[in-house]
């Protein structure tokens, strides 16, 4: 199954659907207006909240807590040299591939769970998920909210220490 994303089109204040492979609205998100760190609720099409992200502040690497009829899973970025890893406590998924094309792959070790990578449609650039279990949706679509968010958390700091660094 396939599930698109708007690709840095949202803010985590704004309230946004991911589509499925026909163009209907699949899931909806909704983020925190006025909160401490990132915090998006995801809700099914009947407007049932279904899943939270939310980021871990105060960590040397980066952190979001995904939660999910009661239990609660950590996507941490491992400390590599190479490309970026994250990994998935709870459920012992890896995400790899090259983050600067914006192509991953989440696997568990022997199967692959789920490819992302950005795409270009009429609607602008967003995130094509490619999911091979159909019971692995709701985990894997916040997979890739997360580790987008990570990117845009990146993005700022790299942006943040560039223009500190202009203006000394």
């Amino acid at each position: 199954m396939r599930l698109y994303i708007k690709q840095k089109v949202f803010s985590w204040r704004d309230k946004f659907s991911v589509k499925d492979q026909n163009g209907a609205d699949r899931w909806f998100a909704q983020g925190e207006l006025f909160s401490w760190g990132r915090k998006l609720h995801i809700y099914d099409s009947n407007g049932r909240e279904a899943a939270f992200i939310r980021q871990k502040l105060l960590t040397l690497l980066r952190r979001y807590y995904i939660e999910i009829n009661g239990s609660v899973y950590t996507l941490k970025k491992e400390l590599t040299f190479l490309h970026p890893q994250y990994s998935i406590e709870g459920l012992s998924w890896q995400m790899s591939g090259d983050f600067f094309a914006h192509e991953y792959e989440l696997h568990d070790g022997r199967n692959q769970i789920m490819c992302m990578s950005k795409r270009w449609f009429t609607w602008g650039d967003s995130y094509e998920l490619d999911i091979f279990d159909p019971a692995n949706e709701l985990m894997c679509l916040c997979v890739a909210l997360a580790i987008d968010c990570m990117q845009a958390d990146a993005d700022s700091t790299a942006h943040s220490a560039t223009h500190h660094h202009k203006h000394k």
